[in-house]
């Protein structure tokens, strides 16, 4: 009797072994199907692109530097006007930095709004959680060079139009950020709250925001650098700021490379020194979070 469970455990085991080994067979062959699948729409998808091109990528690829020894050279020799050209365009890398803070504001306050709103257990009308959430995608879903377009031609060109196309898609990318946060907080200050009479503002204020002010403000400081960079990729399309004065400079081709070169390095300044700045103060509230 025992040598017959023995032999029907055994078998079982067999059994459950071989389907294993089954199953894990199948999940291969599907994970290979799949990466040949991605690899064939990938080289079709680059040779379709490639013959649209209007030079071919393999015969263009050795140039591919030569435009930035263009600049690197005439920056070079014209190496002495280099400071006279900063402080040229120091005024223009201010309205950048301006249009970049006034966005990141606006926009972490719309985030602010869009995450209580669309937090389950926070929202004032949790029926409405589905909107506030899918306005929230939208808004970051749509590139800001995208609305700055849109905009421009409502508006003309300037820095109003970049500002509030940065400000939209700011404030829903830190909407869904700051309602991840939201959601892991404490709900007994809440609580404790609404059982005084408190209204749903003074809830969120002093219930919520004390738990996750330091996550929002990493947040918002994280975003300011990444707006500095879209505000300087605007000014391509007319929005203004330090970008619209490259693109011109790039523009007019050699003769103002050196002007090119000048923006470059005011650029490449700007973004270290908010990206050194910012992620000290990140981490000093991570830090403090952590004590």
């Amino acid at each position: 009797m025992a040598d017959i469970s023995l032999s029907a455990a055994s078998q079982n085991v067999e059994s459950i072994q071989a389907s294993y080994m089954a199953q894990v067979q199948r999940r291969r062959l599907y994970g290979g199907l799949t990466l040949l699948i991605f690899i064939v729409l990938m080289v079709s998808g680059f040779n379709i692109a490639d013959a649209r091109n209007a030079g071919g990528f393999w015969d263009g690829i050795g140039r591919v530097f030569d435009y930035p020894a263009d600049v690197l050279s005439e920056a070079w020799e014209k190496r002495a006007d280099l400071p006279g050209l900063m402080a040229k365009y120091f005024p223009a890398l201010v309205e950048t930095i301006n249009i970049a803070a006034v966005s990141t504001l606006i926009g972490a306050i719309g985030g602010l709004l869009l995450s209580f709103l669309g937090t389950r257990g926070l929202a004032k009308w949790p029926r409405l959680i589905p909107l506030f959430r899918r306005i929230s995608d939208i808004m970051r879903a749509v590139p800001e060079i995208v609305i700055a377009l849109m905009l421009i031609f409502v508006m003309g060109g300037g820095p109003v139009p970049a500002m509030i196309a940065i400000a939209i898609h700011t404030a829903g990318a830190l909407g869904k950020m700051f309602s991840e946060v939201a959601e892991n907080a404490d709900l007994k200050p809440v609580e404790g709250l609404a059982s005084t009479g408190a209204t749903w503002s003074q809830r969120m204020l002093l219930g919520v925001l004390p738990q996750v002010l330091p996550n929002y403000v990493s947040y918002t400081l994280l975003r300011f650098e990444i707006n500095i960079r879209a505000s300087a990729i605007l000014g391509f399309v007319g929005a203004g700021g330090i970008g619209y004065e490259l693109r011109n400079a790039m523009a007019w081709g050699p003769g103002r490379f050196d002007e090119a070169g000048a923006i470059f390095i005011l650029l490449f300044a700007t973004i270290v020194f908010f990206d050194q700045v910012s992620s000290r103060y990140r981490n000093r509230l991570t830090e403090g979070q952590g004590q």
